[in-house]
Protein backbone atom coordinates (compact mmCIF):
# COMPACT_ATOMS: atom_id res chain seq x y z
CA UNK A 1 0.00 0.00 0.00
CA UNK A 2 2.75 2.49 1.06
CA UNK A 3 4.61 1.34 -2.18
CA UNK A 4 1.34 2.02 -4.43
CA UNK A 5 1.22 5.77 -2.47
CA UNK A 6 4.74 6.39 -3.43
CA UNK A 7 4.39 5.60 -6.87
CA UNK A 8 1.04 7.50 -7.22
CA UNK A 9 2.82 10.60 -5.73
CA UNK A 10 5.35 10.42 -8.22
CA UNK A 11 3.15 10.39 -11.29
CA UNK A 12 1.07 13.07 -10.14
CA UNK A 13 4.89 14.96 -9.47
CA UNK A 14 5.71 13.91 -12.39
CA UNK A 15 2.56 14.74 -14.79
CA UNK A 16 2.23 18.32 -12.74
CA UNK A 17 6.07 18.68 -14.06
CA UNK A 18 5.22 17.95 -17.50
CA UNK A 19 1.59 20.29 -17.47
CA UNK A 20 4.29 23.50 -16.48
CA UNK A 21 6.83 22.56 -18.87
CA UNK A 22 4.19 22.76 -21.86
CA UNK A 23 2.45 25.98 -20.08
CA UNK A 24 6.06 27.22 -20.18
CA UNK A 25 7.08 26.66 -23.85
CA UNK A 26 3.38 27.79 -24.75
CA UNK A 27 4.04 31.35 -23.14
CA UNK A 28 7.47 31.45 -24.59
CA UNK A 29 5.93 30.99 -28.32
CA UNK A 30 3.37 33.51 -27.53
CA UNK A 31 5.54 35.57 -25.90
CA UNK A 32 7.27 36.05 -29.50
CA UNK A 33 4.20 38.52 -30.48
CA UNK A 34 4.22 40.63 -27.46
CA UNK A 35 6.24 43.53 -26.52
CA UNK A 36 9.15 43.55 -24.58
CA UNK A 37 11.54 45.41 -22.13
CA UNK A 38 15.23 44.28 -20.80
CA UNK A 39 14.79 45.27 -17.33
CA UNK A 40 17.74 46.54 -15.18
CA UNK A 41 19.67 45.56 -12.30
CA UNK A 42 16.79 46.57 -9.54
CA UNK A 43 13.96 45.63 -11.43
CA UNK A 44 15.18 41.78 -12.18
CA UNK A 45 15.84 41.82 -8.29
CA UNK A 46 12.42 42.64 -7.80
CA UNK A 47 11.12 40.34 -10.20
CA UNK A 48 13.01 37.49 -8.49
CA UNK A 49 11.51 37.75 -5.27
CA UNK A 50 8.50 38.09 -6.78
CA UNK A 51 8.35 35.21 -8.62
CA UNK A 52 9.91 33.27 -6.10
CA UNK A 53 7.30 34.72 -3.54
CA UNK A 54 9.95 36.29 -1.10
CA UNK A 55 7.05 39.19 -1.99
CA UNK A 56 4.34 37.08 -0.98
CA UNK A 57 1.11 38.13 -1.12
CA UNK A 58 2.44 40.17 -4.11
CA UNK A 59 1.14 38.34 -7.00
CA UNK A 60 2.90 40.62 -9.41
CA UNK A 61 4.05 44.44 -9.94
CA UNK A 62 1.60 46.87 -8.29
CA UNK A 63 -1.20 48.30 -10.16
CA UNK A 64 -1.98 51.92 -9.52
CA UNK A 65 -4.76 51.37 -6.61
CA UNK A 66 -2.49 49.16 -4.48
CA UNK A 67 0.41 51.77 -5.07
CA UNK A 68 -1.51 54.32 -4.01
CA UNK A 69 -2.91 52.77 -1.00
CA UNK A 70 0.26 51.61 0.07
CA UNK A 71 1.80 54.86 0.05
CA UNK A 72 -1.30 56.28 2.32
CA UNK A 73 -1.47 53.60 4.32
CA UNK A 74 1.04 50.87 3.96
CA UNK A 75 -1.67 48.40 2.78
CA UNK A 76 -2.83 47.06 -0.62
CA UNK A 77 -6.28 48.23 -1.68
CA UNK A 78 -7.69 45.20 0.23
CA UNK A 79 -5.84 45.82 3.52
CA UNK A 80 -3.43 43.30 3.42
CA UNK A 81 -0.04 45.14 5.21
CA UNK A 82 2.53 45.96 2.82
CA UNK A 83 4.66 48.82 3.37
CA UNK A 84 7.25 49.29 0.22
CA UNK A 85 5.96 50.15 -3.42
CA UNK A 86 7.31 47.27 -6.02
CA UNK A 87 6.88 49.22 -9.04
CA UNK A 88 7.89 48.38 -12.59
CA UNK A 89 8.89 52.19 -14.36
CA UNK A 90 9.34 52.16 -18.08
CA UNK A 91 10.03 55.36 -19.85
CA UNK A 92 7.54 57.41 -22.03
CA UNK A 93 7.69 55.46 -25.39
CA UNK A 94 6.91 52.11 -23.89
CA UNK A 95 4.25 53.89 -21.95
CA UNK A 96 2.38 55.08 -24.58
CA UNK A 97 3.07 52.09 -27.02
CA UNK A 98 1.40 50.09 -23.85
CA UNK A 99 -2.35 49.53 -23.32
CA UNK A 100 -4.49 47.81 -20.40
CA UNK A 101 -5.22 43.82 -21.01
CA UNK A 102 -1.38 44.08 -22.76
CA UNK A 103 0.61 41.45 -21.89
CA UNK A 104 4.34 42.51 -21.38
CA UNK A 105 7.63 40.06 -21.90
CA UNK A 106 10.14 41.02 -19.41
CA UNK A 107 13.78 39.89 -20.07
CA UNK A 108 17.07 40.04 -17.57
CA UNK A 109 19.68 42.46 -19.25
CA UNK A 110 20.99 40.08 -21.81
CA UNK A 111 17.39 39.67 -23.30
CA UNK A 112 16.45 36.28 -21.96
CA UNK A 113 13.03 36.21 -20.87
CA UNK A 114 11.91 35.62 -17.88
CA UNK A 115 8.41 36.65 -17.11
CA UNK A 116 5.11 37.86 -18.98
CA UNK A 117 3.14 40.88 -17.24
CA UNK A 118 -0.49 41.15 -17.87
CA UNK A 119 -1.21 45.11 -17.86
CA UNK A 120 -3.46 45.85 -15.53
CA UNK A 121 -2.45 49.79 -14.58
CA UNK A 122 -0.53 52.36 -16.51
CA UNK A 123 0.56 55.44 -14.63
CA UNK A 124 2.47 58.73 -13.99
CA UNK A 125 3.19 58.61 -10.20
CA UNK A 126 4.19 62.10 -8.45
CA UNK A 127 7.73 60.95 -7.04
CA UNK A 128 7.86 63.70 -5.00
CA UNK A 129 4.75 62.13 -2.75
CA UNK A 130 6.32 58.92 -3.16
CA UNK A 131 9.47 60.20 -1.65
CA UNK A 132 7.88 62.06 1.16
CA UNK A 133 5.60 58.58 2.04
CA UNK A 134 8.38 56.41 1.73
CA UNK A 135 11.42 58.08 2.75
CA UNK A 136 10.12 60.88 5.21
CA UNK A 137 11.66 63.30 2.74
CA UNK A 138 11.64 64.45 -0.84
CA UNK A 139 15.27 66.23 -0.66
CA UNK A 140 17.59 64.13 -2.81
CA UNK A 141 20.38 65.87 -1.07
CA UNK A 142 19.16 64.57 2.23
CA UNK A 143 18.14 60.91 1.42
CA UNK A 144 20.21 58.34 -1.38
CA UNK A 145 16.74 56.61 -1.84
CA UNK A 146 15.18 59.84 -3.22
CA UNK A 147 17.92 60.68 -5.44
CA UNK A 148 18.01 57.38 -6.47
CA UNK A 149 13.73 57.37 -7.11
CA UNK A 150 14.57 61.01 -9.05
CA UNK A 151 17.55 60.27 -11.04
CA UNK A 152 17.32 56.46 -12.09
CA UNK A 153 13.45 55.22 -12.07
CA UNK A 154 12.18 56.26 -15.29
CA UNK A 155 8.97 58.44 -15.22
CA UNK A 156 5.86 55.84 -16.06
CA UNK A 157 5.19 52.51 -14.09
CA UNK A 158 3.30 49.71 -15.53
CA UNK A 159 1.36 46.98 -13.00
CA UNK A 160 0.20 43.92 -13.20
CA UNK A 161 0.37 40.38 -12.36
CA UNK A 162 3.15 37.72 -13.29
CA UNK A 163 3.49 34.68 -14.91
CA UNK A 164 7.10 32.88 -14.55
CA UNK A 165 9.20 31.31 -17.18
CA UNK A 166 12.24 31.56 -15.49
CA UNK A 167 14.15 32.76 -11.81
CA UNK A 168 16.58 35.51 -13.12
CA UNK A 169 20.23 33.23 -13.66
CA UNK A 170 22.78 33.18 -11.38
CA UNK A 171 26.32 30.97 -11.76
CA UNK A 172 27.64 32.35 -8.44
CA UNK A 173 27.52 30.68 -5.25
CA UNK A 174 24.26 28.53 -6.37
CA UNK A 175 23.90 26.46 -3.08
CA UNK A 176 23.74 29.47 -1.21
CA UNK A 177 20.46 30.63 -3.09
CA UNK A 178 17.48 29.26 -1.13
CA UNK A 179 14.06 30.12 -2.29
CA UNK A 180 11.42 30.83 0.34
CA UNK A 181 9.89 27.02 -0.09
CA UNK A 182 13.88 25.61 0.59
CA UNK A 183 14.54 27.16 3.60
CA UNK A 184 11.58 26.31 4.57
CA UNK A 185 11.84 22.69 3.64
CA UNK A 186 15.52 23.00 5.43
CA UNK A 187 14.07 24.27 8.33
CA UNK A 188 11.08 21.32 8.51
CA UNK A 189 13.85 18.84 7.94
CA UNK A 190 16.16 19.89 10.25
CA UNK A 191 13.41 20.17 13.17
CA UNK A 192 14.15 23.87 13.66
CA UNK A 193 10.66 25.49 15.20
CA UNK A 194 11.87 29.00 15.99
CA UNK A 195 14.40 30.66 13.50
CA UNK A 196 15.74 33.39 13.78
CA UNK A 197 16.89 35.94 10.45
CA UNK A 198 20.05 38.40 10.76
CA UNK A 199 20.09 40.63 7.77
CA UNK A 200 22.88 42.32 6.88
CA UNK A 201 24.44 44.31 4.18
CA UNK A 202 27.50 44.84 5.58
CA UNK A 203 31.23 43.15 6.29
CA UNK A 204 30.79 41.28 9.87
CA UNK A 205 33.40 40.99 12.53
CA UNK A 206 33.83 39.56 16.09
CA UNK A 207 31.05 42.03 17.85
CA UNK A 208 28.78 41.01 15.05
CA UNK A 209 29.22 37.62 16.03
CA UNK A 210 28.47 38.04 20.20
CA UNK A 211 25.32 40.26 19.01
CA UNK A 212 23.88 37.58 16.80
CA UNK A 213 24.27 34.88 18.96
CA UNK A 214 22.74 36.79 22.02
CA UNK A 215 19.75 37.50 20.09
CA UNK A 216 19.50 34.02 19.37
CA UNK A 217 20.32 32.66 22.87
CA UNK A 218 17.72 34.96 23.74
CA UNK A 219 14.63 33.34 21.87
CA UNK A 220 15.94 30.13 21.98
CA UNK A 221 16.39 29.69 18.10
CA UNK A 222 18.46 28.86 15.38
CA UNK A 223 19.66 31.18 12.64
CA UNK A 224 19.48 32.08 9.11
CA UNK A 225 22.42 34.82 8.44
CA UNK A 226 20.65 36.31 5.40
CA UNK A 227 22.93 39.00 3.84
CA UNK A 228 21.90 41.00 0.91
CA UNK A 229 23.27 40.38 -2.36
CA UNK A 230 20.77 42.04 -4.82
CA UNK A 231 22.73 45.10 -6.30
CA UNK A 232 26.27 43.72 -6.22
CA UNK A 233 26.97 42.27 -9.46
CA UNK A 234 28.89 39.24 -9.78
CA UNK A 235 31.34 41.55 -12.31
CA UNK A 236 32.01 43.42 -9.03
CA UNK A 237 35.15 41.86 -6.65
CA UNK A 238 33.56 43.28 -3.36
CA UNK A 239 31.19 41.20 -4.03
CA UNK A 240 32.76 37.57 -4.10
CA UNK A 241 34.38 39.26 -1.01
CA UNK A 242 31.40 39.62 0.67
CA UNK A 243 30.25 36.39 0.87
CA UNK A 244 33.35 34.89 0.88
CA UNK A 245 33.19 36.68 4.56
CA UNK A 246 29.99 35.94 5.28
CA UNK A 247 31.09 32.29 4.79
CA UNK A 248 34.16 32.24 7.13
CA UNK A 249 32.05 34.14 9.80
CA UNK A 250 29.03 31.34 9.59
CA UNK A 251 32.12 28.37 10.74
CA UNK A 252 32.51 30.66 13.79
CA UNK A 253 29.03 29.63 15.03
CA UNK A 254 28.24 25.95 16.68
CA UNK A 255 27.54 23.28 13.97
CA UNK A 256 23.96 23.06 13.06
CA UNK A 257 23.00 26.39 14.53
CA UNK A 258 23.42 28.79 11.66
CA UNK A 259 22.05 28.59 8.05
CA UNK A 260 23.67 30.81 5.48
CA UNK A 261 21.40 32.26 2.41
CA UNK A 262 21.82 34.74 0.12
CA UNK A 263 19.20 37.37 -0.70
CA UNK A 264 18.73 39.15 -3.92
CA UNK A 265 17.04 42.00 -2.49
CA UNK A 266 17.45 45.81 -4.04
CA UNK A 267 17.32 47.83 -1.23
CA UNK A 268 15.57 50.90 -0.36
CA UNK A 269 17.25 52.47 3.11
CA UNK A 270 13.89 53.40 4.18
CA UNK A 271 14.16 52.88 8.38
CA UNK A 272 10.91 51.82 9.66
CA UNK A 273 8.97 50.77 6.71
CA UNK A 274 11.81 48.82 5.01
CA UNK A 275 12.03 47.28 8.70
CA UNK A 276 8.50 45.87 8.13
CA UNK A 277 8.74 45.04 4.97
CA UNK A 278 12.08 42.74 5.65
CA UNK A 279 10.15 41.18 8.43
CA UNK A 280 7.46 40.06 6.50
CA UNK A 281 9.93 38.57 3.58
CA UNK A 282 11.75 37.01 6.26
CA UNK A 283 8.45 35.21 7.20
CA UNK A 284 8.10 34.24 4.24
CA UNK A 285 11.73 32.25 4.23
CA UNK A 286 10.52 30.44 7.33
CA UNK A 287 11.76 32.65 9.98
CA UNK A 288 9.71 33.36 13.29
CA UNK A 289 12.04 36.18 15.18
CA UNK A 290 13.89 38.94 13.06
CA UNK A 291 16.87 40.83 14.82
CA UNK A 292 16.18 44.80 14.57
CA UNK A 293 19.02 46.79 14.98
CA UNK A 294 18.04 50.19 16.91
CA UNK A 295 19.15 52.00 13.38
CA UNK A 296 17.38 49.12 10.76
CA UNK A 297 17.75 50.37 7.37
CA UNK A 298 19.12 53.97 7.98
CA UNK A 299 20.86 55.17 5.14
CA UNK A 300 23.42 56.63 7.05
CA UNK A 301 26.22 55.24 9.17
CA UNK A 302 27.55 56.38 12.68
CA UNK A 303 30.84 57.64 10.79
CA UNK A 304 28.27 59.84 8.34
CA UNK A 305 27.19 63.44 9.97
CA UNK A 306 23.84 62.71 9.02
CA UNK A 307 23.73 59.85 11.20
CA UNK A 308 20.97 58.66 12.06
CA UNK A 309 18.43 59.84 9.23
CA UNK A 310 15.49 58.11 11.20
CA UNK A 311 14.58 58.37 14.89
CA UNK A 312 16.66 55.27 16.92
CA UNK A 313 14.26 52.52 17.75
CA UNK A 314 11.48 53.81 15.36
CA UNK A 315 12.36 50.37 13.41
CA UNK A 316 12.16 48.20 16.35
CA UNK A 317 9.01 50.28 17.24
CA UNK A 318 7.14 49.43 13.64
CA UNK A 319 8.14 45.33 13.87
CA UNK A 320 6.93 45.03 17.19
CA UNK A 321 3.60 46.79 16.79
CA UNK A 322 2.84 44.78 13.86
CA UNK A 323 4.22 40.98 15.27
CA UNK A 324 0.81 40.06 15.45
CA UNK A 325 -0.11 40.96 12.02
CA UNK A 326 3.08 39.61 10.26
CA UNK A 327 3.62 36.24 12.22
CA UNK A 328 7.17 37.28 13.39
CA UNK A 329 8.82 39.00 16.33
CA UNK A 330 10.78 41.44 16.84
CA UNK A 331 14.63 40.76 18.97
CA UNK A 332 15.91 44.11 19.56
CA UNK A 333 19.87 43.26 18.66
CA UNK A 334 22.25 44.80 20.70
CA UNK A 335 25.42 46.24 20.32
CA UNK A 336 28.73 44.15 22.04
CA UNK A 337 31.53 45.97 22.91
CA UNK A 338 35.21 44.52 23.45
CA UNK A 339 36.01 44.79 27.38
CA UNK A 340 40.21 45.11 27.46
CA UNK A 341 40.12 44.12 31.04
CA UNK A 342 37.53 41.15 30.59
CA UNK A 343 38.97 40.24 27.71
CA UNK A 344 35.62 39.59 25.60
CA UNK A 345 32.70 41.59 24.26
CA UNK A 346 29.90 42.37 26.47
CA UNK A 347 26.34 44.50 25.53
CA UNK A 348 27.09 47.82 25.48
CA UNK A 349 23.91 48.78 27.88
CA UNK A 350 25.92 46.25 30.98
CA UNK A 351 29.41 48.34 30.42
CA UNK A 352 30.54 49.94 33.85
CA UNK A 353 32.18 52.88 34.51
CA UNK A 354 36.07 52.66 34.90
CA UNK A 355 35.49 49.70 32.34
CA UNK A 356 38.63 50.17 29.35
CA UNK A 357 36.35 49.63 26.29
CA UNK A 358 37.95 49.65 22.47
CA UNK A 359 36.42 50.11 18.82
CA UNK A 360 37.43 49.99 15.84
CA UNK A 361 34.90 52.13 13.37
CA UNK A 362 34.13 51.51 9.47
CA UNK A 363 36.82 54.08 8.54
CA UNK A 364 39.08 53.68 10.70
CA UNK A 365 39.38 49.76 9.44
CA UNK A 366 39.18 51.16 5.97
CA UNK A 367 42.24 53.38 6.92
CA UNK A 368 44.19 50.06 8.31
CA UNK A 369 43.43 48.34 5.46
CA UNK A 370 44.70 51.42 2.95
CA UNK A 371 47.53 51.43 4.50
CA UNK A 372 48.62 47.56 5.49
CA UNK A 373 48.27 48.17 9.18
CA UNK A 374 47.48 46.03 11.92
CA UNK A 375 43.86 44.75 12.40
CA UNK A 376 43.39 42.94 16.13
CA UNK A 377 42.15 39.71 16.14
CA UNK A 378 39.65 40.91 19.17
CA UNK A 379 38.29 43.18 16.68
CA UNK A 380 38.06 40.27 13.26
CA UNK A 381 38.98 37.09 12.87
CA UNK A 382 42.04 36.29 10.63
CA UNK A 383 40.49 34.33 7.78
CA UNK A 384 38.06 37.50 7.46
CA UNK A 385 41.01 39.90 7.64
CA UNK A 386 42.79 37.65 4.88
CA UNK A 387 39.48 38.07 2.52
CA UNK A 388 39.85 41.72 3.02
CA UNK A 389 43.23 42.30 2.20
CA UNK A 390 43.32 40.36 -0.81
CA UNK A 391 40.48 42.46 -1.84
CA UNK A 392 41.02 45.86 -0.51
CA UNK A 393 45.20 46.50 -1.09
CA UNK A 394 47.07 48.92 0.32
CA UNK A 395 46.86 52.18 -1.48
CA UNK A 396 50.13 51.99 -3.30
CA UNK A 397 49.16 49.05 -4.67
CA UNK A 398 45.10 49.63 -5.85
CA UNK A 399 44.13 51.14 -8.98
CA UNK A 400 42.87 54.83 -9.22
CA UNK A 401 41.15 57.05 -11.37
CA UNK A 402 41.92 60.95 -11.65
CA UNK A 403 39.00 62.69 -13.21
CA UNK A 404 39.96 66.17 -14.07
CA UNK A 405 36.83 68.22 -15.23
CA UNK A 406 36.42 71.83 -16.17
CA UNK A 407 35.70 74.34 -18.91
CA UNK A 408 37.22 73.74 -22.36
CA UNK A 409 40.53 75.87 -22.30
CA UNK A 410 41.43 75.32 -18.62
CA UNK A 411 44.22 73.21 -18.43
CA UNK A 412 42.19 69.87 -18.47
CA UNK A 413 43.76 68.32 -21.25
CA UNK A 414 47.42 69.44 -20.71
CA UNK A 415 47.75 68.52 -17.29
CA UNK A 416 46.57 64.67 -17.92
CA UNK A 417 48.90 64.21 -20.32
CA UNK A 418 51.89 65.45 -18.24
CA UNK A 419 50.38 62.84 -15.69
CA UNK A 420 50.93 60.45 -18.40
CA UNK A 421 54.07 60.59 -19.09
CA UNK A 422 54.83 61.00 -14.93
CA UNK A 423 53.24 57.92 -14.22
CA UNK A 424 54.22 55.60 -17.07
CA UNK A 425 58.13 56.88 -16.07
CA UNK A 426 57.39 55.48 -12.72
CA UNK A 427 56.15 52.37 -14.23
CA UNK A 428 54.28 50.93 -11.15
CA UNK A 429 50.85 50.83 -12.60
CA UNK A 430 49.25 50.31 -16.30
CA UNK A 431 48.04 53.46 -17.38
CA UNK A 432 44.72 54.72 -19.59
CA UNK A 433 44.41 59.01 -21.19
CA UNK A 434 40.82 59.07 -21.45
CA UNK A 435 40.44 62.33 -23.04
CA UNK A 436 37.39 63.97 -23.76
CA UNK A 437 37.36 64.74 -27.32
CA UNK A 438 39.23 60.95 -27.54
CA UNK A 439 36.75 59.36 -25.79
CA UNK A 440 34.17 61.22 -27.94
CA UNK A 441 35.59 59.94 -31.48
CA UNK A 442 35.78 57.01 -30.26
CA UNK A 443 32.95 55.30 -27.68
CA UNK A 444 30.79 58.53 -28.21
CA UNK A 445 30.26 59.89 -31.94
CA UNK A 446 26.78 58.98 -32.09
CA UNK A 447 25.95 61.45 -28.97
CA UNK A 448 24.87 65.07 -29.35
CA UNK A 449 25.43 67.70 -27.20
CA UNK A 450 22.17 67.34 -24.91
CA UNK A 451 21.77 67.31 -21.39
CA UNK A 452 21.21 63.62 -21.48
CA UNK A 453 23.84 62.56 -23.93
CA UNK A 454 26.61 64.81 -22.18
CA UNK A 455 25.39 62.86 -18.74
CA UNK A 456 25.51 59.58 -21.04
CA UNK A 457 29.36 59.95 -22.46
CA UNK A 458 30.24 60.91 -18.70
CA UNK A 459 28.69 58.09 -17.48
CA UNK A 460 30.64 55.88 -20.79
CA UNK A 461 33.80 57.02 -19.24
CA UNK A 462 32.66 56.11 -15.72
CA UNK A 463 32.24 52.61 -16.83
CA UNK A 464 35.26 52.30 -18.56
CA UNK A 465 37.61 54.07 -16.15
CA UNK A 466 36.13 51.72 -13.05
CA UNK A 467 36.78 48.78 -15.21
CA UNK A 468 40.71 50.22 -15.61
CA UNK A 469 40.50 50.92 -11.66
CA UNK A 470 39.10 47.43 -10.66
CA UNK A 471 41.66 46.02 -12.76
CA UNK A 472 44.98 47.81 -10.54
CA UNK A 473 45.57 50.59 -13.50
CA UNK A 474 45.28 54.21 -13.53
CA UNK A 475 42.52 56.11 -15.16
CA UNK A 476 43.35 59.58 -16.55
CA UNK A 477 39.70 61.17 -17.57
CA UNK A 478 39.76 64.67 -18.88
CA UNK A 479 35.91 65.90 -20.26
CA UNK A 480 33.52 68.67 -19.66
CA UNK A 481 31.65 66.54 -17.41
CA UNK A 482 29.81 70.07 -16.58
CA UNK A 483 26.82 68.13 -14.47
CA UNK A 484 27.41 67.16 -10.70
CA UNK A 485 24.84 64.15 -11.05
CA UNK A 486 26.69 62.11 -13.84
CA UNK A 487 30.05 62.79 -11.59
CA UNK A 488 28.65 61.68 -8.72
CA UNK A 489 27.14 58.22 -10.14
CA UNK A 490 30.62 57.97 -11.28
CA UNK A 491 32.49 58.87 -8.01
CA UNK A 492 30.03 56.14 -6.18
CA UNK A 493 30.78 53.44 -8.96
CA UNK A 494 34.94 53.91 -9.27
CA UNK A 495 35.23 54.16 -5.70
CA UNK A 496 33.99 50.85 -5.20
CA UNK A 497 36.75 49.32 -7.47
CA UNK A 498 39.57 51.51 -6.19
CA UNK A 499 40.46 55.39 -5.44
CA UNK A 500 39.18 59.03 -6.98
CA UNK A 501 40.82 61.90 -7.39
CA UNK A 502 38.57 64.40 -8.77
CA UNK A 503 40.33 67.46 -10.25
CA UNK A 504 38.41 70.68 -10.79
CA UNK A 505 40.16 73.21 -13.14
CA UNK A 506 39.01 76.24 -12.10
CA UNK A 507 40.62 78.18 -14.79
CA UNK A 508 38.23 81.66 -14.96
CA UNK A 509 36.13 81.75 -17.97
CA UNK A 510 37.81 84.90 -19.87
CA UNK A 511 41.18 83.34 -19.08
CA UNK A 512 40.16 79.86 -21.42
CA UNK A 513 38.44 82.39 -23.61
CA UNK A 514 41.37 84.14 -24.20
CA UNK A 515 43.71 80.57 -24.44
CA UNK A 516 40.39 79.22 -27.25
CA UNK A 517 43.10 77.09 -29.49
CA UNK A 518 39.99 75.14 -30.70
CA UNK A 519 38.42 78.47 -31.82
CA UNK A 520 35.62 76.84 -30.09
CA UNK A 521 34.08 80.13 -27.93
CA UNK A 522 34.50 82.26 -31.05
CA UNK A 523 32.34 80.02 -32.94
CA UNK A 524 29.68 79.72 -29.71
CA UNK A 525 29.81 83.69 -30.20
CA UNK A 526 29.41 84.26 -33.60
CA UNK A 527 26.64 81.86 -33.69
CA UNK A 528 27.72 78.80 -35.73
CA UNK A 529 27.32 76.35 -32.68
CA UNK A 530 25.29 75.66 -30.33
CA UNK A 531 25.45 74.08 -26.59
CA UNK A 532 28.73 75.40 -26.06
CA UNK A 533 29.27 75.16 -22.29
CA UNK A 534 30.29 78.23 -20.93
CA UNK A 535 28.34 80.79 -23.48
CA UNK A 536 24.98 78.84 -23.87
CA UNK A 537 25.38 75.80 -21.62
CA UNK A 538 25.97 75.96 -18.21
CA UNK A 539 28.78 74.63 -15.95
CA UNK A 540 28.34 73.33 -12.28
CA UNK A 541 31.67 73.41 -10.27
CA UNK A 542 32.43 70.10 -8.53
CA UNK A 543 30.37 70.14 -4.39
CA UNK A 544 33.43 68.09 -3.44
CA UNK A 545 36.54 68.17 -5.45
CA UNK A 546 39.92 66.31 -3.75
CA UNK A 547 42.13 69.53 -5.31
CA UNK A 548 41.23 72.63 -7.30
CA UNK A 549 43.65 73.85 -9.68
CA UNK A 550 43.46 77.62 -11.28
CA UNK A 551 46.21 77.39 -14.23
CA UNK A 552 46.24 81.10 -14.48
CA UNK A 553 49.50 81.46 -13.31
CA UNK A 554 50.41 77.93 -12.90
CA UNK A 555 52.49 75.37 -15.52
CA UNK A 556 51.67 72.54 -15.92
CA UNK A 557 54.33 71.09 -14.78
CA UNK A 558 53.37 72.52 -11.52
CA UNK A 559 49.89 71.48 -11.61
CA UNK A 560 51.42 67.97 -12.40
CA UNK A 561 53.15 68.06 -8.73
CA UNK A 562 50.09 69.63 -6.97
CA UNK A 563 48.39 66.36 -8.30
CA UNK A 564 51.18 64.17 -7.22
CA UNK A 565 52.26 65.78 -4.11
CA UNK A 566 48.50 64.65 -3.00
CA UNK A 567 48.71 61.11 -4.43
CA UNK A 568 51.83 60.64 -1.93
CA UNK A 569 49.96 62.28 0.74
CA UNK A 570 46.96 59.73 0.49
CA UNK A 571 49.60 56.79 0.19
CA UNK A 572 48.33 56.30 -3.86
CA UNK A 573 52.15 56.77 -4.97
CA UNK A 574 55.03 56.24 -3.08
Amino acid sequence: MSTKNNTDKHNDYSESLLVHFRRVESLKKEALSFPAIDLNQKQVCDLELLLNRAFYPLRGFLNQADYESILDTMRLANGTLWPMPICLDINETTAEALHIGDRLALNDEEGFMLAVLSVESIWQPDKKQEALAVYGTDDPEKHPGVRSLYDQSRDFYVGGTLEGLHLPLHYDFKELRPTPSESHRFFSQSGWRNVIGFHTDKYLHCAHREMILNAARKVGANIILHPVVGLSHPRNLDHYTHIRCYQEIAKKFPKNMIYLGLLPLALRQAGPREALWHAIIKKNYGCSHLMIAEDHSDPYTSDQPQYPFYPLHASQKLVKKHEDETGIQMVPLKKMVYVEDKAQYIPQDEVEPGMAVKTISSSELKRRLENGLEIPEWFSYPEVVTELRNAFPPRSKQGFTIFITGLSGAGKSTLAKVLYVKFMEMRERPVTLLDGDIVRRNLSSELSFSKEHRNLNITRIGFVASEITKNGGIALCAPIAPYEESRRLNRELISKCGGYIEVYMATPFEICELRDRKGLYAKARAGKVKGVTGVSDPYNPPANPEITIDTTNVTPAEAAQDVLLYLAEQGYVK
